[in-house]
């Protein structure tokens, strides 16, 4: 198993450049992890060694006039959350923290964070991390260190490996330093609670909030509780005056319920971010992307079939699940529902076993996955990166089964 395997945790860039390259002339397969905070969550990967980037760490630039931040792979995510605050500035995409989602007690790293592509709520108003992601150094699968993007929104031509990057899993290299575009933090954040719709009423509300004028940073729906919640940040008189006018706006949906105390906005909305709601719950997690109108009509047709709890995101457009991990998890319902809708549904939180046996990742329509490979096979040749973490095993990981 990878968690009984030594970590290896290089101290510099070249030293784990130095690494992948001997490794990819002894074909050994390598399991790719920060501090480990999302260790439960991919494919399991069949490798022989782990490697940390952990210890390749710290903020090297930071220029807030510039609203530019650069950072090592394994800078904690709170430190780099610690250094804007005290400018006044944050990470626009609300990165999301699953370290008590999945049961892990360390904390995120920026490069995990990269690495995953993992936005939070205010992914509707600000965009995804790959937006706010303005350039990347990283070790491909035969050692080369790759720079690509920089300190400042440019064109690219050729690959647009900032891009490709975010999400990738270290299936196409190791992340060793980040630059971000950040953004002021708002003065003043307020949540609009209507109470007790269903889901299908929720989304027709949030659907209504996000069409208006009032900017929404934020739009989620528990469907256990019936609670639907917008928020909306900015200016305090700017907040004032745009929760008024969306009370008025939302009346038919019933009254609205106005909370500006900033420890529980913080508190609700790092809810959402980090779906703590099922954090403590026994059962097998799903996030689903999906057009947000059709996310009611799905969680009802899964219901018939089995028990479920559910949570809206992103107006809609992301929906969390909790099964019972039990069976497929659901699986075969699930992904059918999704592929009749178009979206793609991951499993987030799963033992082993079931993600061995189930798979993690929505799987890839030919074309896609013809790309996808001919992309590994030009970035890891050897296939020796996160072998079979979003993809079927090759290379390196089926010489070392």
């Amino acid at each position: 198993m990878a968690g009984e395997l030594e970590i290896i945790a290089p101290q510099s860039e070249q030293e784990l450049s130095e690494l992948v390259a001997g490794a990819m002339r002894k074909q050994t397969p390598l399991e790719i992890i920060g501090a480990g905070s999302r260790k439960g969550y991919g494919n399991p990967v069949a490798a022989t060694s782990q490697v940390s980037t952990r210890a390749i760490s710290g903020i090297t630039l930071y220029e807030p006039a510039a609203l530019t931040i650069v950072a090592r792979a394994g800078t904690p995510l709170d430190e780099i959350r610690e250094v804007l605050a005290a400018e006044g500035q944050h990470l626009p995409f609300e990165p999301a923290d699953w370290s008590q989602l999945l049961a892990n007690e360390t904390r995120p790293t920026i490069g995990g964070t990269v690495a995953t592509g993992i936005s939070g709520p205010r992914r509707i108003q600000a965009g995804a991390v790959r937006d706010s992601l303005i350039g990347v150094r990283f070790v491909d699968g035969t050692g080369a260190i790759t720079k690509n993007g920089g300190r400042v929104m440019k064109n690219v031509t050729g690959y647009d490996l900032v891009k490709l990057m975010c999400g990738s899993q270290g299936t196409l290299g190791i992340l060793t330093e980040m630059s971000f575009k950040v953004l002021p933090m708002p003065r003043k954040t307020a949540t609009l609670t209507l109470d007790g719709l269903d889901d299908k009423r929720a989304m027709e509300a949030l659907s209504m909030a996000l069409g208006s004028p009032f900017d929404i940073t934020g739009a989620a729906h528990f469907a256990q509780s019936g609670d639907t919640i917008i928020r909306i940040e900015g200016f305090a008189d700017s907040v004032a005056y745009r929760c008024n006018e969306l009370t008025r706006l939302l009346a038919p949906f019933g009254p609205a319920e106005i909370n500006d105390d900033p420890t529980v906005n913080q508190q609700l909305w790092q809810s959402v971010r980090d779906c703590t709601e099922f954090s403590g719950k026994p059962g097998a997690i799903w996030r689903i992307s999906l057009k947000p109108s059709d996310g009611p009509k799905l969680v009802a047709g899964l219901r018939t079939k089995m028990p479920l709890e559910a949570i809206y995101d992103w107006g809609g457009g992301l929906v969390w699940l909790l099964v019972a991990e039990e069976g497929d998890c659901g699986a075969g319902a699930i992904r059918s529902a999704v592929a009749a809708t178009g979206g793609h549904a991951t499993l987030v939180r799963a033992s082993d076993a079931m993600r061995s046996t189930i798979g993690v990742f929505q799987p890839e329509a030919a074309a896609v996955a013809a790309i996808s490979s001919a992309l590994r096979s030009r970035f890891d040749p050897a296939g020796i990166l996160n072998p079979g973490r979003m993809y079927a095993p090759t290379n390196a990981m089926r010489k070392a089964g």
